[in-house]
């Protein structure tokens, strides 16, 4: 399937304040990887511009947009550590109006490189200041930020760089576990590093109707977080988990499959809460 089965906007995005979105959850598996990819797709189905920065050693939102390591020339490791600008590493997708900052295993080593410097934990904020202060509004509207499913620097960067963390939660018995810690990481971060840092919102992952558990954490995360928890969720769905595959986010790969359309609802409910939070003065 082209990436003309996805459906273009009736108009442009209107102009709007950059917003910065971390993708967050030290608990591997959970489906953070994919939510970055197929959010950020399905942002720019819709009319965003988007730029997926991928924080992860492991590479995965790169390779699952289609961009082959052989061809990640500039990195993020290149970026944070001060080598090149993050436009010398942006490559467009396959997708209209998104693009990637591709990362490799070089990141490994980053933490031990950056640890005796006194702005460690800002360099990626740093790196984005640069697009936080363009005038042209229009070259990105949401910058996704996929952390490595660890609370390193890496992720430590990018929580201070962020406006709001997006936490993808897998619907599994220790979800509550792993999302208590998280957000005494991001309670940490926003009186040291960050004070503006808020939770955009949980996402509930590979939801199983048939499965009692998966309905029984649910409702046990929805009591304990209540708004802060999206209505979307996405569905365990087969589609979902072959698109990597091919390289391709599954709204390339299957627009018409239950995952597809719960990524799209799931983008409408992000610019939903987004347009209540108030404009940067």
């Amino acid at each position: 399937m082209t990436s003309d089965a996805i459906p273009n906007p009736a108009a442009e995005a209107p102009a709007r304040p950059l917003r910065v979105l971390a993708l967050a959850n030290q608990k591997g598996g959970v489906g953070k990887t994919t939510t970055a990819i197929n959010l950020g797709t399905a942002l720019a189905a819709i009319g965003e511009q988007v730029l997926v920065i991928d924080l992860d050693p492991q590479g995965n939102a790169s390779t699952g947009l289609g961009i082959d390591r052989r061809a990640r020339r500039v990195s993020t490791y290149e970026v944070m550590a001060g080598e090149a600008s993050l436009a010398q590493a942006v490559v467009p997708t396959a997708v209209p109006r998104l693009s990637v900052a591709p990362s490799t295993m070089d990141l490994l080593g980053l933490e031990l490189e950056l640890a005796s410097l006194p702005d460690r934990a800002h360099r990626l904020r740093n790196v984005l200041k640069g697009l936080r202060d363009s005038k042209t509004t229009r070259d990105v509207s949401y910058v996704l930020i996929d952390c490595p499913p660890s609370l390193n620097l890496l992720t430590i960067n990018a929580l201070a760089a962020a406006d709001a963390v997006l936490v993808p939660l897998q619907c599994e018995f220790f979800a509550l576990e792993g999302l208590s810690q998280l957000l005494r990481t991001v309670e940490q971060v926003r009186g040291a590093l960050n004070p503006k840092l808020t939770i955009q919102g949980i996402v509930l992952t590979m939801f199983d109707p048939r499965n009692n558990l998966s309905t029984q954490v649910v409702a046990d995360v929805r009591g304990f977080m209540g708004e802060k928890v999206y209505e979307t969720m996405i569905p365990r769905n087969v589609r979902v988990s072959e698109a990597p595959s091919h390289g391709k986010p599954v709204l390339l790969y299957d627009l018409k499959c239950a995952g597809s359309q719960a990524y799209l609802r799931l983008a409408s409910e992000v610019i939903q809460r987004e347009g209540r939070v108030p404009a940067a003065a």
